[in-house]
């Protein structure tokens, strides 16, 4: 077993090179039934970043969420080479497990990488003057408080350290215009210093909490009455970040209709930096009937 929860993820990126743009990558033993969609997602960029020319890194990717992943199958990550520009390249990632003989998508990712230019103009969102994560309460703090209701995010916070700024079982319904729901993130222990891996982990970490954002309006997002699923999600990398140093993720759901939320994330970087923005499409659905 790996040392240390940051090794674990590492372990989880490090995909077998099969054959030249075909990867092969496993899912960790988890209690989840179905694999969760920030380790696809990541592993799918991993896939992509190593068929790319040293030098470019990612600048976007967008992906689709086709089908549950079973967590006790390989997942095999299909990369196509649609671009190769003098400034960016772009990689198609199909992912593909085998269900009872038959072969099936569960995942497309398009990513796009460049070597960078130089700007004409520069601006960002600035930081939210919030608590810093020293003192914050963690998840062993929120599962002592809400017993047999953090199942989940404690099998996933096992790579990753979180702080929280506020409950995130309060029932109480937010209002307009203060909506967003805002955490501390870093990934629990020291990753390499390889740009493309932290990439890859903040990709990881982006899909944690982003759902929960569309059930802030009517309060409990972790309430255990809904159930909710990635239909789509998206990174934009603004900067390069530390994905094992403590980073700030801010989510907002500006619009929900017809059991599908419209989610959004901003990601800074412990020192003020925006690093990234997120957005996300999801599926939720009651468990009342």
């Amino acid at each position: 077993m790996p040392d240390s929860p940051a090794a674990a993820l590492m372990e989880v990126l490090s995909l077998e090179e099969r054959e030249p743009d075909l990867f092969v990558g496993w899912t960790p033993e988890t209690p989840l039934q179905r694999i969760f969609g920030g380790q696809v997602a990541a592993q799918a960029l991993t896939a992509a970043t190593r068929t790319v020319p040293a030098g470019r890194g990612v600048h976007s990717l967008h992906s689709y969420f086709l089908r549950p992943g079973d967590p006790h199958t390989e997942i095999r990550f299909e990369v196509d080479r649609i671009r190769e520009g003098r400034s960016f390249s772009t990689r198609r990632v199909l992912a593909r497990q085998t269900r009872t003989g038959e072969d099936v998508a569960i995942f497309a990712l398009t990513a796009d990488f460049t070597a960078g230019e130089s700007p004409v103009v520069e601006h960002s969102l600035p930081m939210p003057q919030v608590p810093g994560p020293d003192g914050l309460p963690g998840i062993d703090e929120v599962a002592a408080a809400h017993p047999g209701r953090a199942t989940g995010a404690r099998a996933l916070a096992v790579a990753v350290e979180q702080r929280y700024l506020e409950d995130p079982f309060d029932p109480t319904p937010k209002q307009p215009p203060h909506t967003q729901s805002r955490g501390w993130f870093r990934v629990h222990g020291r990753l390499p210093d390889d740009a493309g891996v932290h990439a890859a982990a903040l990709t990881f970490v982006s899909d944690l909490t982003l759902l929960s954002a569309g059930l802030a309006r009517v309060g409990g997002g972790w309430s255990g009455e809904t159930v909710g699923a990635s239909l789509d999600h998206a990174v934009w990398f603004h900067r390069p970040v530390r994905a094992d140093e403590w980073f700030l993720y801010e989510t907002d759901s500006p619009a929900a209709v017809a059991g599908r939320a419209m989610c959004l994330g901003q990601i800074w970087a412990a020192d003020g930096t925006h690093v990234a923005t997120v957005a996300q499409e999801g599926l939720i659905r009651s468990l009342r009937g």
